[in-house]
């Protein structure tokens, strides 16, 4: 059944480590390994973007970024190639994305825990508190619902291409923006700076003078 409703490079990608340093360019800065190539995921292999513009410069190249020690993806760079419809979007720098794998649930007495505990959504998967509405929680565990059972599809059909660009985007965005949490389950109301309260601006009184006497 996944063979039919799950492109054959997303597995790939779910299983691929990332974020190693390049063994093909060691003495180049920035060469940690985080592209995934979806027209040669054949190998199970990430690289840097030294590898890239030699070898993949002309193909789908997906980029992975990392949140509190967990993979990430942002939205606009997957979108177009699989459906992520159900897979909860979290904000990070400004950017929506999506975890890619399943994440241990947060424990203990602080603001995610306690979050977590009163919402009332759950990852059909995993189980995991969700914040919103959503079905899964990361892009693998709507893998594992479609190999249990087939009721959701990672396929895009090609009719629906340019439209669920723009509906994805706007519909993420605006549960994303209601979250008012980082992937990393710290409130994004703790990050923003408080803007000082502004002082009302009082005229200042000045000496009192007489009026003019005429005689």
């Amino acid at each position: 059944m996944e063979k039919t409703v799950t492109p054959p490079w997303l597995e790939a990608m779910l299983k691929t480590k990332f974020l190693t340093h390049c063994s093909k360019h060691r003495e180049m800065p920035r060469n940690e390994c985080n592209m995934f190539c979806a027209d040669c995921f054949e190998n199970y292999s990430s690289f840097c973007i030294y590898c890239r513009s030699q070898n993949h410069s002309n193909h789908h190249v997906i980029q992975i970024r990392r949140s509190s020690y967990h993979e990430v993806v942002r939205v606009s760079e997957v979108e177009g190639l699989i459906d992520v419809k159900g897979v909860h979007t979290y904000v990070i720098n400004s950017a929506n994305v999506f975890f890619l794998n399943e994440r241990p649930q947060p424990r203990g007495v602080g603001a995610a825990a306690g979050k977590a505990a009163a919402s009332p959504y759950f990852c059909e998967v995993c189980s995991r508190s969700l914040l919103n509405d959503f079905r899964f929680c990361s892009i693998g565990c709507k893998l594992a619902r479609i190999k249990s059972n087939g009721d959701a599809t990672f396929v895009v059909h090609e009719r629906d291409r340019s439209s669920e660009s723009s509906r994805v985007e706007g519909d993420n965005s605006r549960k994303s923006s209601n979250l008012g949490e980082h992937p990393d389950g710290s409130s994004a109301a703790n990050d923003a700076k408080p803007t000082s309260p502004q002082r009302r601006s009082r005229r200042r009184k000045g000496i009192p003078q007489r009026s003019p006497l005429f005689s």
